[in-house]
């Protein structure tokens, strides 16, 4: 079956509503939105911790606020299809879908990536041992403890120590499990009351041949031991959900390790564009769905028939920072970029250069975490020459 429709957005999510409500509102014409999984929603829908939405509400539980993002965009006119999962592309405007209805190539004047991001699994984090049953992400946590009502463990270990850990923490307490520690590689970590905190410690090895029994722990100065429990959870180390985008040949940052995005959110490929946490790992609900309502202007000059840019130079980050959105230059950027650092930073001074020539230096006060993002403003972009080499941004 082949159809056609003005504006098709992949994942149902914060971002992906959040901008279906708005071009569905402004008139875009048939604007579809498309999820594999059967509820739209996305994350927020098993998180059941308050202080979602903008300004953060502390009575706004994700489920309610993933209910809000649906009505909101149905309200405004958007179709929202669930349990379809977009397989390929057939060019640049067309994508093969497979659901239980069959297959399916929908044809879209524009095509907004909104597909949001994942822990990676322990596999993809390289921890040796066997494969028990026992080993979770948060997010399969959630969904085993809010959406299923599944217990997981009697004691558990969360690897990590970031806002996320802490909500992994309250999800395992509401299972009835004990959490034993938490375990973090940074020098530093957010402590969770009652739960010692390892810092400067990595899991080395999981034990267990049906059911997990333990995890081998090791310290940065050699110490090593074992923690006695039946279920760990990885959290953090996100990674946007990018493999659509690599099908259809859109370029990827090697920060970000998701599409490369102008402050318009288009990506390298014309009539493509990218939102929300698809483009840099986890970000608040907030943020993404911001993201997603800022998009819409551009996504409207397109179908009116505004050129699509040239790529312009790309942004680069230098260690300890990890990466840098949006990551390339096309014109004055109106919103702030986001950056974001892989160890904590006290005071630290961001410099902004050109080929030699400094465009912007900052001092931001007080101590920077790698879990948060810092806000760049940028005002600096009008510096920055079209034709000239890639835009660094580093710690001095």
């Amino acid at each position: 079956m082949n159809r056609t429709v003005d504006v098709l957005v992949v994942g149902a999510g914060p971002a992906g509503l959040a901008l279906a409500a708005r071009l569905a509102g402004a008139g875009a014409g048939r604007v579809e939105v498309l999820e594999r999984e059967q509820d739209a929603g996305g994350v927020p829908r098993h998180c059941h911790h308050g202080g979602f939405g903008r300004p953060p509400l502390p009575w706004l539980r994700g489920p309610a606020y993933a209910r809000q993002a649906v009505d909101a965009a149905v309200g405004a006119g958007a179709s929202i299809r669930t349990g379809v999962t977009a397989t390929g592309w057939a060019g640049l405007s067309s994508l093969d879908t497979t659901s239980p209805a069959g297959l399916e190539r929908i044809t879209a004047r524009a095509v907004v990536l909104a597909t949001g991001a994942r822990e990676r699994p322990r596999s993809a984090r390289l921890v040796p041992g066997s494969r028990p049953a026992g080993v979770l992400t948060t997010g399969e946590l959630q969904q085993s403890v809010h959406l299923y009502g599944q217990s997981v463990g009697r004691r558990a270990v969360v690897v990590g120590a970031e806002p996320v850990a802490r909500h992994a923490v309250r999800a395992l307490r509401r299972s009835g499990a004990e959490v034993v520690a938490m375990v973090t590689e940074q020098a530093r970590g957010a402590a969770v009351s009652g739960v010692p905190l390892l810092t400067a410690t990595a899991v080395a090895e999981l034990h267990g041949r049906y059911r997990l029994f333990g995890v081998s722990v090791r310290h940065a100065d050699g110490r090593s031991g074992l923690l006695a429990c039946d279920t760990v959870v990885f959290t953090g180390d996100w990674i946007p959900d990018h493999e659509l985008a690599r099908r259809g040949g859109v370029a990827v940052d090697p920060g970000t390790r998701g599409p490369r995005v102008d402050a318009s959110f288009r990506t390298s490929a014309p009539g493509v564009f990218a939102v929300g946490n698809a483009l840099h790992g986890v970000e608040s609900a907030a943020t993404a769905a911001t993201e997603g309502t800022a998009a819409a202007t551009a996504v409207l000059a397109h179908l009116s028939g505004e050129r699509w840019p040239e790529c312009g130079p790309p942004l680069l980050v230098r260690p300890p920072l990890l990466w840098v959105t949006p990551n390339r230059v096309t014109g004055l950027t109106e919103r702030p970029l986001l950056l974001r650092s892989g160890e904590p930073l006290d005071f630290p001074v961001v410099t902004v250069r050109q080929d030699g020539r400094l465009l912007w230096r900052r001092r931001f006060p007080g101590r920077v975490s790698p879990s948060r993002s810092l806000r760049l403003p940028p005002r600096w972009t009008a510096r920055v020459d079209r034709a000239g080499g890639p835009v660094t941004v580093e710690v001095d």
